[in-house]
This record gives C-alpha cells, structure tokens and sequence, in this order.
C-alpha cells in the first residue's frame, strides 16, 4: 500500500466524544482535513453545532449532536446517529473526561467524586466502546481509540479517582483489543501529558512554578499542543496502524520517562 492512502480516511465514519473544545476539536478537525465524516459530539448542544459547521465551511464534512456519554441510552443513540447520517461507523474516538475542580488527598476522597470521575472517565468510555463495537462486528472493521492519562501510571498528588479511572481504560482497551480482534476491530489508547489546553489548570506561562515544573520534568521541555495528540490520533484511526491494536500510545513529550 502507498503511504499516502494508507493514511487518508476518505469515505470513512468518524465519531469523537468531547469534541465541542480542546484536544477534541482538534482531533475532530485532524480526522475531517484527512477525509473523514464527522460526528461531534458533547453535552452542549451549541458548541457542536458550531464545530460541525466550521468543519464544513473549511471544505470538510461533519455532523452534530448532544451526547451525555455517562448515558448507555445516549451512546447508543449516537451510534446510530452517525450510521443514520453517514451509512456507517468505522472510527469511536472516546476523547470526554475530566476531573473536578476541588481534587481532594487520596484519604478525603468522597463518594461522590469517586462514583463522578469514574463514571465519566471509564464508564462513559466502556459505553462508547461497546456500542460502537457492536456496530463494528457487523460491518468486520474498525478503529476504536480512548484517550488515557499519563495519571494511569505515575503519581500526581490529589488525583485518586482520575488515576484509577484511567489505568482502567487502558487494561479495558487490551481486553477488547484481545476479544475483537477476530471481527478485525482495533482497539487502542493514547496517554496524554500536559497540553496546552488547560480548562481547569493554569494558563500557559513560562515563568510560572507550575510551567517550570512540567518543562523541566519533559525531555521535550514544553506542553502540546492539541494538533499533536490530534496527529497520533488520526494515525490509529487510519490503516497506516492496521497491525497496531491492544496498545497504549504515550504522547506526553518523554514525561513518563523522567
């Protein structure tokens, strides 16, 4: 195959949960600029509306809708949606999480804010990839990818329930990566590091502590930008990845080996 098809998903069916902003909206745009119909999707009604038509005003095809992934019934009516709208689905992008605000010491962690983070992180993220995977079966192809954490293998103080939440979205990846591959389904994550979309953490800032502390702990000695988690992204959606299935991708800058 020549590479350069192998990387152009033309005709192909997109979906990328928390796609109104971020690393979701630029993965929304990655997989459109490369051929893709997309579906974006996240709890505001407006913001996806307004994506969708930015990516067709820029020559790229997309359609909406507001999704609360935590909802089984809601993710399974966004798989049909998508198949409603563009005849299939051939990529299930599980970009949505997030913590909370008020992150608390491991020993004060409420029950509340557990069952919140892990129903958001991993069990939105097990709907996604159930009902897109049941579509999938029948089709006999495609590319399942859930956005991990470098919090699913190192420590970051007060983050208990966001860590756990996440090395459970890598060990769920192997299990379907092991059980789908026979229906020739990918499933794969990416553990993503510190970007410079920060919606709840500050503002990128050179001469702050904490931006010194993410440079100096990153070989790369800086934050992404989201284009660049959105690259790895449309690499495992595409078919340049056909043999890359049960695996963790790390796009954090080398922060995971310092």
């Amino acid at each position: 195959m020549h590479m350069a098809k192998a990387f152009d998903l033309t005709g192909r069916v997109a979906i990328v949960t928390g796609s109104s902003r971020g690393l979701g909206l630029a993965m929304a745009r990655g997989l459109a600029e490369v051929g893709a119909r997309v579906v974006v999707c996240a709890r505001s009604k407006e913001q996806v509306e307004s994506v969708a038509a930015e990516i067709t005003a820029a020559g790229g095809t997309a359609a909406a809708l507001a999704v609360d992934v935590t909802q089984r019934e809601e993710c399974e009516l966004l798989v049909e949606f998508a198949v409603g709208q563009f005849g299939c689905l051939d990529v299930m992008v599980a970009n949505h999480g997030g913590g909370i605000p008020n992150r608390q010491p491991a020993i004060d962690e409420t029950d509340e804010a557990w069952d919140y983070i892990l129903r958001l992180n991993l069990t939105g993220a097990f709907y996604c990839c159930q009902t897109a995977a049941r579509r999938m079966i029948g089709q006999g192809s495609g590319s399942i990818i859930v956005v991990s954490s470098t919090s699913s293998t190192k420590f970051h103080p007060n983050l208990l329930a966001y860590g756990a939440a996440k090395a459970g979205v890598e060990q769920m990846v192997r299990q379907f990566a092991g059980e789908l591959g026979r229906h020739n389904i990918r499933v794969n994550s990416v553990g993503v590091g510190y970007t410079t979309h920060r919606p709840r953490a500050p503002k990128i800032d050179p001469n702050s502590e904490f931006d010194r502390h993410v440079n100096a702990r990153t070989p790369l000695g800086r934050s992404a930008a989201p284009w660049e988690i959105a690259g790895p992204v449309v690499f495992l959606a595409s078919d340049g990845a056909s043999y890359v299935t049960g695996a963790s991708l790390p796009i954090e800058g080398g922060y995971l080996v310092s």
